[in-house]
C-alpha cells in the first residue's frame, strides 16, 4: 500500500469533514449533555455568573475502594478556610475550592463574600458546582432538570496524595496537602493566597464588581441563591434589577445571559454578554459563552472570532476554548491553524480534562498523513476518555491509521 492510495482508504471520518463524530453542536451549547468521550459542556464561571449546573458522579474516586459497610455512615470530613488576594483581601466574587485528585480536580465548594469556605467530602447530598476552567472528564452531567450530587475523594483514608486548592482563571492558589487528614483533626486549613498570573490580562472575576453598590450586590447574591433552587424567573428579576442599579455591572449580565440559555432565551443571551463585555472587555467568561452558542448554530467565522479574543486575553486556562477554535478553524478550511490550535490545547490541559483534543489532533494528523502521531493521539484519546460513548467508532479509526503505518504501528 503506498501513502499516496492510503487517504482514500481510510474512514470517512479520517479523509473527510470531522463531521458528527465531534458532537461539537452538543460540547457547545454549554447547559446540556457533554459529547461522548467526556469533552465536557461549557459550565458556567463563578466569576459573577451563576453555577446553573453541576456535573454528577456516585462513583468511587480512581484507586481507591468502595465503602463496603454500606449500613456504617462515613464520619463527616470537615475542611473550611479562607482565601484572599494578594493584597489580603477577599476576591471580589465566589471563588471556586478544588480537590485535586491525581491530577483531576473536583470541585467542592465556593468562598463566601469574605472569602471563607467549607464543606464536608463525605456528604453525598450537597450539591458540587464547576467552574468554566473545570470541563467534564467523567461524561456526566446534570441537564435543567436538576443538580446531582457526588462524592468527592471519599472516605477518611482515601486522601492519600490529594491536595486543596482554589480555582479562578488567571491566578494560581496556593496548595494545601491533604495526605495526612483524618475526620477528627482540625478542619481549619488556612489561608490561600491567589497569585496573579504573569502575561495574562482576561479573567474570570470582573473589575467592575467592586465598584457595585450595595443593592446591586444583593440583587445578585439573592439570583444566585434563586438558581441553585432553579427558580429561574425570579433569579431573572434580581438580575435585571441588578443591571438597572448598575448597568456596567458585568457579572451581573453574565450571570444573566446564563439564566437567559437555561430558558432557551439565547438571543437574550447573547445580548448580554454583549453587554458584560461592553462594560469589561478584560472579562473572559462572556467570550467562551458567546462562542459555545455560536458553535451550537455553526457559525464558525464568530467561533474562530470570540475564541480568538479569549485566547489572547487568557491562553491559559481554558483548554475548552482551544478546542472550540481548533473546531471552528477546521470548519472554516484553514486546517494548519486548527491543529496549530489543538496542539496549544493538548498542552494546556496536562490533566486532560478535554480528551476529544486529542481525538481532533488525531483526524487532523491523519487527514495530512502523519499516521504515526495520529494513532498517539488516538490512542491517548481513549486513555484519557476509557467510557466514551464513541470508543468502538475511534477504534476502527485508530485500525485504519495502523493500517497506513504498516510495520512501525507494531512498534507503537
Amino acid at each position: 500500500m503506498t501513502a499516496a492510495g492510503v487517504p482514500m482508504m481510510l474512514h470517512p471520518v479520517l479523509r473527510g469533514s470531522l463531521g458528527l463524530a465531534l458532537s461539537v453542536a452538543v460540547f457547545a451549547q454549554g447547559r446540556g449533555t457533554p459529547p461522548p468521550g467526556g469533552g465536557g459542556t461549557v459550565p458556567p464561571s463563578p466569576g459573577g455568573s451563576i453555577g446553573t449546573g453541576t456535573r454528577g458522579n456516585t462513583t468511587t474516586f480512581p484507586g481507591t475502594q468502595p465503602n463496603t459497610y454500606p449500613e456504617m455512615a462515613p464520619r463527616p470530613l470537615f475542611l473550611s478556610g479562607k482565601v484572599v488576594m494578594e493584597d489580603g483581601t477577599p476576591p471580589p466574587e465566589p471563588v471556586v475550592i478544588q480537590i485535586v485528585c491525581r491530577a483531576t480536580p473536583r470541585s467542592i465548594a465556593y468562598t463566601d463574600s469574605k472569602g471563607s469556605f467549607s464543606a464536608d467530602l463525605n456528604d453525598r447530598n450537597s450539591a458540587v458546582f464547576a467552574d468554566a476552567s473545570e470541563p467534564s472528564t467523567d461524561g456526566l452531567r446534570t441537564t435543567n432538570s436538576g443538580i446531582q450530587a457526588r462524592s468527592v475523594c471519599p472516605g477518611q483514608m482515601n486522601l492519600m496524595g490529594a491536595q486543596l486548592q482554589a480555582s479562578l482563571a488567571g491566578f494560581r492558589s496556593d496548595v494545601v496537602d491533604l495526605a495526612a487528614r483524618h475526620s477528627l483533626d482540625n478542619p481549619d486549613v488556612g489561608t490561600m493566597v491567589l497569585h496573579r498570573l504573569a502575561n495574562v490580562e482576561g479573567l474570570t472575576i470582573s473589575a467592575t464588581s467592586a465598584l457595585a453598590p450595595k443593592d446591586a450586590k444583593k440583587a445578585l447574591e439573592k439570583a444566585r441563591n434563586d438558581t441553585v433552587k432553579q427558580k429561574w424567573q425570579d433569579a431573572q428579576k434580581e438580575l435585571e434589577k441588578a443591571v438597572a442599579i448598575y448597568p456596567k455591572y458585568a457579572a451581573a449580565w453574565l450571570a444573566l445571559g446564563n439564566v437567559q440559555q437555561q430558558q432557551k432565551n439565547l438571543e437574550g443571551a447573547r445580548q448580554s454578554y454583549a453587554q458584560a463585555l461592553a462594560a469589561d472587555s478584560k472579562f473572559v467568561s462572556p467570550y467562551l459563552e458567546l462562542a459555545s452558542i455560536s458553535a451550537g448554530e455553526q457559525k464558525w467565522p464568530d467561533v474562530a472570532d470570540q475564541t480568538d479574543r479569549l485566547l489572547r486575553l487568557n491562553p491559559v486556562d481554558f483548554p475548552q476554548a482551544w478546542f472550540l477554535n481548533a473546531m471552528a478553524n477546521y470548519y472554516l478550511g484553514k486546517k494548519e491553524v486548527a491543529e496549530k490550535s489543538a496542539r496549544e490545547g493538548v498542552s494546556r490541559d496536562p490533566g486532560h480534562r478535554i480528551p476529544r483534543l486529542n481525538y481532533v489532533l488525531g483526524i487532523l494528523l491523519a487527514q495530512k498523513q502523519d499516521y504515526a502521531a495520529s494513532a498517539e493521539n488516538l490512542r491517548d484519546y481513549m486513555r484519557y476518555a476509557p467510557h466514551a460513548a464513541d470508543l468502538d467508532e475511534v477504534k476502527k479509526q485508530l485500525a485504519e491509521v495502523e493500517k497506513a503505518l504498516g510495520p512501525e504501528a507494531k512498534k507503537q
